[in-house]
C-alpha cells in the first residue's frame, strides 16, 4: 500500500542434508540442534537397536550437561523418546543409565516420577479390576441362588443384579436365605 512492502525471508533446511555432524549439533546450545542430532541418529540407527540405545543414552546425557531448566529437559526428552524408540530390554537398560545420570547431575528426572505414577495407576487399575471381578462373581452367585430358589429370573432382575454394588449384592445374598418372595430380597428395608 502506497509503495510499502513487507517481505519475510527465512532459510529452509532439509535435516537429512544438513552437513554438520551429529556431535557438533549435540554440543550446540540451541535445543533444536539437539533435536536435529536426534533425528539424524534415529535415521542412522533405524535397523540397529544397540547403536540406537547408545546414541539415545549419549543424547540424554547431553540434555543434562547443557544446564537447561528442568522443563526444557523434560520437553526435549519427550521428543527424543518419541523419535528414538527402543525395544523393552534396551529401554529398561536406558532407565538404569538415566538413574545413574540423575545421580551424577543431582537433577531429578521427571520420567522417573511419571514411571511411579504409571505404576500407581496400574495398581489402582488392578484394584478396580479386582473389585469389578469380585462384584461380577458375586452377582453370578446371587443370580444362581435366586434362580434355584425362585425359578428363572426375568431380564429386569438380571440387569438389576449386574448393576448392583458389592454392598447391595451382599444384602441380597443375606436376604435370599429368609425371603419368601423375590420382592423381599430386593426390598429397600
Amino acid at each position: 500500500m502506497l509503495g510499502c512492502r513487507h517481505h519475510l525471508h527465512f532459510p529452509i533446511v532439509k535435516l537429512s542434508e544438513l552437513s554438520e555432524d551429529a556431535e557438533n549439533l549435540a554440543a550446540n546450545p540451541n535445543p533444536f540442534a539437539l533435536v536435529t542430532a536426534a533425528y539424524r541418529r534415529a535415521r542412522q540407527t533405524r535397523h540397529d537397536a544397540e547403536a540406537r540405545y547408545l546414541a539415545k543414552r549419549h543424547l540424554v546425557r547431553l540434555l543434562y550437561r547443557h544446564g537447561w531448566e528442568r522443563q526444557r529437559i523434560l520437553d526435549l526428552f519427550a521428543v527424543l523418546d518419541w523419535m528414538m524408540r527402543l525395544p523393552d530390554a534396551l529401554e529398561q537398560k536406558l532407565w538404569k543409565d538415566i538413574e545413574e545420570i540423575e545421580g551424577e547431575t543431582r537433577m531429578p528426572y521427571v520420567t522417573s516420577v511419571e514411571r511411579l505414577a504409571k505404576q500407581r495407576g496400574m495398581e489402582e487399575g488392578l484394584q478396580q479390576g479386582t473389585e469389578q471381578g469380585e462384584r461380577i462373581g458375586e452377582a453370578k452367585v446371587v443370580e444362581r441362588q435366586l434362580t434355584r430358589r425362585f425359578g428363572p429370573l426375568d431380564a429386569e432382575t438380571r440387569a438389576r443384579l449386574q448393576a448392583a454394588t458389592l454392598e447391595q449384592l451382599d444384602r441380597y445374598a443375606d436376604r435370599l436365605l429368609d425371603a419368601a418372595t423375590l420382592d423381599e430380597v430386593f426390598s429397600d428395608s
